[in-house]
C-alpha cells in the first residue's frame, strides 16, 4: 500500500477497536507504530474513547468520511474476525450495558430487513459492517482499501447474502491478506487471492515489551501475581462459560492445575463488551474453590493485561488473542472451546494449526483443562522462544510488501 499511495491520502485504520477486547484494542497501536510516521486515524463504527482502558481514541467512520473532502482516505482493516461479524452481533457489542437487552431483542427485525435495520442502528446499510465496501459509502472518496491479517473461518456458516457482500467487497479491495489456511481456503475457492500473516499482535513484544516490563514492575499489576511465589496460571473464559454445571467442571479442573503445578490461578478478562468475559461470573467460580490459590486480577488496561500474561508460567483461555499474546512472550498456552459439532474448527483451532508448534495444545474443552495446562506447561521453552522470533520476522517482512 505504501509505494502507490496518493502521496495526499489520509490512512484510516478500521477495525473494531470501538470496544474493549484485548486483541482488538492492540491492533490499532501496532499498526500505527509499523507505519510511523504516516499519521493514521483510527476509525470503528461508533465513536468511542478507549484511553482509559491503553486504547485509542476512535471515530465513527461514517463521521470521518468527511476528511475525504480534501483528500482520498486509504482505508486499511486490521486484523480480527471481521470478515463474519453482522451487524446485529456488531451492535449488541457496541451497546452501552443498559440496552444490551433491547439491542438482543432486536435479532427478528435485524433478519427481516438487514439492511435497513443496520442503517438505522449503525448508519451503515451493510449485513456485514465490518468489511468496508465503497458502495456502502458512496459520499467518500476512496484511495486503497486493504485488509490486513483478518480472519474469516465461520464464513462458510453464513447465508449467501452476507457471503456475498463479504467476497464483493474483498474482490475489490487493493490488498487482502488473511490470518488463518481455513480462511485462506474459503477466499481461494471463491477466487479472492489472499495471503497468509500472522495476526498483527505477534508483534507486541518486540514492539512494545519494554512498556510492557514497566507495567509489570508496577504495584497496582504486580501485587495479585505476586502473591503466588512460585507463579501463577493466567485463566480467562468468556460468559458463555457461565451457567452452573460449567462452572463446576472449570472449579473442578482448577483444583487439578493447582494440586499437579503448584501454581495459583488468576483470573483475568480479556474482554469486557458484551459477550465477552464477566467478572461475576469469575466471583461465581472463585465460590466454589474456597481452598484454591485463586485470585482476580481487576484491570481492564490492555497493556496490564498483556503484563500478565508476559510473566505467567502458562496462559488458558477462551481469548485467540490472550494465546498470541503468551506466543508474542513465549509462554506455554492452550485455548479453551466450547464441544461444538456446528464448528468443528474455531478461529482459535484454525489459528493454531496455521502457526502453532507441534508440542503445544492447541485446544481443549473444560473437562481436559488440567491435562492440556499440563502439556502446556511440559512444552519446549527454546522452540517457544523460536516461534516468537520467527512469527514476529514473518509478520515483519509480510507487513512490508503489503501495506
Amino acid at each position: 500500500m505504501s509505494n502507490a499511495t496518493h502521496p495526499s491520502s489520509r490512512t484510516v485504520l478500521f477495525g473494531a477497536f470501538d470496544r474493549h477486547n484485548v486483541g482488538d484494542l492492540l491492533f490499532a497501536p501496532i499498526v500505527a507504530r509499523l507505519l510511523a510516521p504516516r499519521d493514521c486515524l483510527y476509525a470503528g463504527l461508533a465513536a468511542r474513547d478507549m484511553r482509559p482502558w491503553g486504547g485509542e481514541a476512535v471515530h465513527a467512520f461514517g463521521e470521518s468520511a468527511a476528511l475525504s473532502r480534501d483528500a482520498p482516505l486509504d482505508v486499511i482493516h486490521v486484523g480480527g474476525e471481521l470478515l463474519t461479524c453482522d451487524a446485529w452481533e456488531a451492535a449488541v457489542m457496541l451497546a452501552p450495558p443498559e440496552r444490551v437487552q433491547a439491542v438482543i431483542a432486536c435479532e427478528n427485525a435485524w433478519h427481516r430487513d438487514p439492511l435497513a435495520w443496520a442503517r438505522a442502528q449503525l448508519g451503515v446499510a451493510s449485513r456485514a459492517p465490518y468489511v468496508m465496501s465503497k458502495a456502502a459509502y458512496p459520499h467518500v472518496e476512496f484511495g486503497r482499501i486493504a485488509f490486513h491479517a483478518v480472519g474469516g473461518v465461520g464464513l462458510h456458516r453464513r447465508d449467501e447474502a452476507f457471503r456475498a457482500e463479504v467476497f464483493n467487497a474483498l474482490k475489490h479491495a487493493d490488498v487482502v491478506s488473511v490470518r488463518d489456511r481455513q480462511t485462506q481456503a474459503q477466499l481461494h475457492a471463491r477466487g479472492i487471492d489472499a495471503q497468509l500473516v500472522p495476526d498483527p499482535v505477534v508483534m507486541v513484544a518486540e514492539l512494545f515489551g519494554e512498556k510492557i516490563r514497566a507495567r509489570a514492575s508496577e504495584d497496582s499489576v504486580n501485587a495479585v501475581p505476586n502473591a503466588f511465589s512460585a507463579g501463577y496460571i493466567a485463566l480467562q473464559f468468556d460468559a458463555t462459560y457461565g451457567d452452573d454445571a460449567t462452572l463446576d467442571l472449570i472449579a473442578r479442573e482448577i483444583e487439578k492445575i493447582a494440586a499437579q503445578s503448584g501454581f495459583g490461578i488468576v483470573l483475568f478478562r480479556a474482554g469486557a463488551a458484551p459477550w465477552h468475559d464477566d467478572i461475576d461470573v469469575y466471583r461465581r467460580l472463585a465460590a466454589r474453590v474456597p481452598r484454591a490459590p485463586l485470585a482476580l486480577f481487576s484491570s481492564l488496561d490492555i497493556w496490564d493485561i498483556c503484563a500478565l500474561i508476559a510473566q505467567c508460567r502458562a496462559y488458558c483461555g477462551s481469548s485467540l488473542h490472550g494465546r498470541i499474546v503468551a506466543m508474542a512472550f513465549a509462554r506455554p498456552r492452550v485455548n479453551l472451546v466450547h464441544a461444538d459439532e456446528n464448528e468443528p474448527t474455531p478461529k482459535q483451532a484454525a489459528y493454531a494449526a496455521t502457526w502453532e508448534t507441534h508440542d503445544m495444545p492447541a485446544t481443549t474443552t473444560v473437562e481436559g483443562l488440567a491435562q492440556a495446562v499440563d502439556q502446556a506447561l511440559r512444552s519446549d521453552a527454546a522452540l517457544r522462544e523460536r516461534t516468537a522470533a520467527e512469527l514476529a520476522a514473518r509478520y515483519r517482512r509480510a507487513f512490508e510488501h503489503t501495506i
